[in-house]
Parts: structure tokens; C-alpha cells; sequence
């Protein structure tokens, strides 16, 4: 089944774009909006809408596919490329991609998105988003060609067993802490509530008290709301890169010392803390976040880091990885590039012992969290992200029903 043509169109996120940068120095949130000068190059505003390109592939039969180019909320930052822009990249797809894939046959998930990862311009990969969207799009080219889904498109050119149950959905809040967190307690969410602490003053606390206090509240949420005692979800909180700098990026005595506060705070739940500093260098996060998890470990502290920021491609995943630099690693989808990569990160993680969090951005689309979600249940991480957006419903919905479907469809089928 070939390939005829490629089609793209200008689409919307679930979120925005932020300069986290300008974030950080202190822009200050008014309503759903920041005031201040952005600092990022390309930015136009502290805040501005999301953009996404959807790209269709028609196949030769009529059908098509199609996938959503998308990149994280915080562009630019952190070693990432930089702000997508619909109008900048429509004309690099239809430049570069369509005469790439015009007239292939839709055979093989991982032989066309390799030709996409390894195609160059001006001696540089293609944009990260561009790159995600196009390997959506061949796997669901493929997946169609051939009569399967997805997800056991992935299966059998890894070598991997589609999962017979929900893989774990991780929430996230955004800055509506509070109402959102009782929404995850009320579905059922297994991990939650990310939280979005991203700023010392306002929501960690100088000595770390304002978490502090809204671990214990989130404690007593979870026990007074749940219909169930065996609901136990895993607490799992971004800082972004706080923690650090509170307590000094390489004081990691005191981080852990606070941790541990933190642990007993969580009391019954198990917690994970996600980017606990922010070195703005990879080799230094990399070496801070090796030392503190070795630190929490030496002293029995039972909280969990989890490496995001400066761990962006499938190399310095296994970068990670390999020093152990976190217990878990979050797998950012659209930073990875080609899906392709999404598969392996979290094949490479769990093959090295260390947890595999396919991540991404409340800056996606419903397309690009669908086709994760067969990444995932072909892959088995250890928790999935509820994407797009902040609002949690839509989010969940998303990832928990195809997730959903695949299984019914494949019962079916069995059971025929």
C-alpha cells in the first residue's frame, strides 16, 4: 500500500506555549495570562496560544492517516528546540517530508520513521514536533495498511506483547491544585496530581512549608473523597527544579532532609518528586540528580526522583539512565523526536531497572495522545500522561479510552 500524498493543516493544542525562562524571573500570572517581557527567542508573550500541524498521509486505497506535530509547553527551554509555529514549519514538511514518503510502500513503522529521523537540512534534524507528527502519521499509514492497530504495529517490529491491562494514567493540575486534584481522587486516577510547583515564593515555600502543607492537604483529600480504601494512587509532583533552589542545587543533604519531611507528609502514599533542581547544564543535571538519588538511597528515604528537564532525546535517556541519575525517567514524548524513539527510551529504561514514565505535554493534541497510548500499551511503562491539556476530564478521557478500546478490541478478537 503506498503512500500518494502528504496534507497538512494548521491546528490548535489543549494548552499554550510559556516561556519558562521568563517564568522563573518572576512574570507574574494574571487570570489565565502572565504579565511580563518574554525572554525565550521567539516568543512573543510570556504566554501565547498552542500550535500543532496535522499531518495527513492519503494512501493509494483512499485511506488516510494522520498524525499531529506538537511540542512541549515550555519550547525553548531546557536544550529544546525552539517555539513551533505552524506557518514557519508547514513549508519545511511539504519542502522536505512530502517528497520523502510520496511513493513509499506504508511496510514498516520503523524503516520510515528512520528515514524520517535521519533526514537533515542545512546539517541539522528537522524539528522535534515535525518529527513527532510524521512518525504518528506512518505508524497509523502502516497500521491501516496492514489491518492492525497500532499498538500491534509496534508489538511485533519490537518484539514486545500489547499489555492485557490499563497501564497506569498519570494527572496533572496545572495551577488549579486543589479543584483538579478532587476531579483525579473521583475518576480514580492511579498516579496524581503533578501540581506545577514552579515557583519558590508562591508555591514551594522559602524552607519548603507551602508544599509542604499541600502534600498533607492532598493526604487528607485522598482518604476523606475516596469510595474505596484500596484506592492508594501514587503521589507524583513536578517542582520544577525548585527544591534546588531553595536549598542549594548541590546541597544535598538538605534536599534530602527536606524529602524526607516530604515522605512522611505523603504518609500512606508513596511519592515521587520530578525535577527536584534544575542545573540549566545536561552533564551537571545529570550528575546533581545522580548524587541525590544516591543520597535518598544511602539514608532509606522512600521518594522517588524523576529525571525531566535536560533528558530530552533517546540519547540522553540512556544517558540517564545509565548513571542513574533518577529512579524514573520521564520520556517526554514530543521532545524525543520520531515515536520510533518514544519505544525504545522506554524499552531501554526498563531493560536498565529504571522506572519508565511516558510522558509529554499538556501541549499535545487528542491525536498525538491517542497514538502514545498505543506506544504505550505495546511498550508497558510504568505510567502514562493524561493529555492534552490542564483540565484533568478531557485529558484522562483521551488516554483512558482508547486505552480502553484497544483492549475490547483485542478480546474480540480472541474471542472469535
Amino acid at each position: 500500500m503506498k503512500i500518494v500524498d502528504v496534507v497538512c493543516s494548521k491546528g490548535r493544542t489543549g494548552f499554550f506555549f510559556d516561556d519558562q525562562r521568563a517564568i522563573k524571573a518572576g512574570a507574574v500570572s494574571d487570570g489565565a495570562a502572565y504579565i511580563g517581557s518574554p525572554v525565550t527567542a521567539g516568543f512573543s508573550a510570556v504566554r501565547q496560544a498552542g500550535e500543532a500541524i496535522s499531518v495527513m498521509l492519503v494512501l493509494e486505497d483512499g485511506q488516510i492517516a494522520y498524525g499531529d506535530c506538537a511540542a512541549v509547553q515550555y519550547s525553548g527551554a531546557g536544550g529544546r528546540d525552539p517555539l513551533f509555529l505552524a506557518e514557519d514549519f508547514i513549508p519545511s514538511i511539504e519542502k522536505h517530508i512530502k517528497p520523502l514518503l510520496v511513493g513509499q510502500e506504508a511496510d514498516s513503522f520503523r524503516r520510515l520513521s528512520q528515514m524520517v529521523e535521519e533526514t537533515h537540512v542545512d546539517g541539522k534534524r528537522l524539528h522535534t514536533a515535525i518529527r513527532y507528527g510524521v512518525t504518528q502519521a506512518i505508524l497509523d499509514a502502516v497500521a491501516r495498511a496492514s489491518k492492525r492497530l497500532m499498538c500491534e504495529v509496534v508489538a511485533d517490529e519490537y518484539g514486545c506483547t500489547v499489555s492485557k491491562e490499563m497501564i497506569p494514567i498519570f494527572t496533572q493540575s496545572g495551577d488549579n491544585r486543589y479543584e483538579n486534584s478532587d476531579k483525579m481522587i473521583m475518576k480514580g486516577a492511579q498516579v496524581l496530581p503533578h501540581a506545577l510547583i514552579n515557583n519558590v515564593k508562591t508555591k514551594l515555600g522559602e524552607h519548603g512549608e507551602i508544599l509542604e502543607e499541600y502534600v498533607c492537604w492532598l493526604r487528607d483529600r485522598i482518604q476523606k473523597l475516596r469510595l474505596d480504601e484500596n484506592y492508594t494512587p501514587i503521589l507524583h509532583i513536578d517542582v520544577y527544579g525548585t527544591i534546588g533552589a531553595a536549598f542549594g542545587n548541590d546541597n544535598y543533604k538538605a534536599m534530602a532532609d527536606y524529602l524526607a519531611r516530604l515522605e512522611e507528609a505523603a504518609k500512606p502514599f508513596h511519592l515521587r518528586i520530578e525535577g527536584p533542581m534544575d542545573v540549566e547544564d545536561r552533564e551537571k543535571q545529570m550528575l546533581a540528580l545522580k548524587a541525590l538519588t544516591r543520597e535518598l538511597d544511602d539514608r532509606g528515604i522512600n521518594v522517588e526522583l524523576v529525571a525531566d528537564e535536560w533528558c530530552n532525546t533517546l540519547e540522553d535517556i540512556k544517558y540517564f539512565a545509565d548513571n542513574k541519575a533518577g529512579h524514573m525517567i520521564q520520556i517526554k514524548t514530543p521532545d524525543l523526536g520520531g515515536i520510533n524513539n518514544i519505544v525504545e527510551a522506554v524499552l531501554y529504561c526498563k531493560e536498565k531497572g529504571i522506572g519508565a514514565y511516558q510522558g509529554g505535554t499538556c501541549n499535545e493534541t487528542e491525536r498525538s495522545a491517542q497514538v502514545c497510548v498505543h506506544c504505550a500499551m505495546a511498550t508497558r511503562p510504568d505510567q502514562i500522561l493524561a493529555k492534552p491539556g490542564m483540565g484533568v476530564d478531557e485529558g484522562y478521557m483521551i488516554v483512558y479510552n482508547e486505552m480502553s478500546r484497544i483492549l475490547a478490541l483485542r478480546a474480540a478478537r480472541a474471542g472469535r
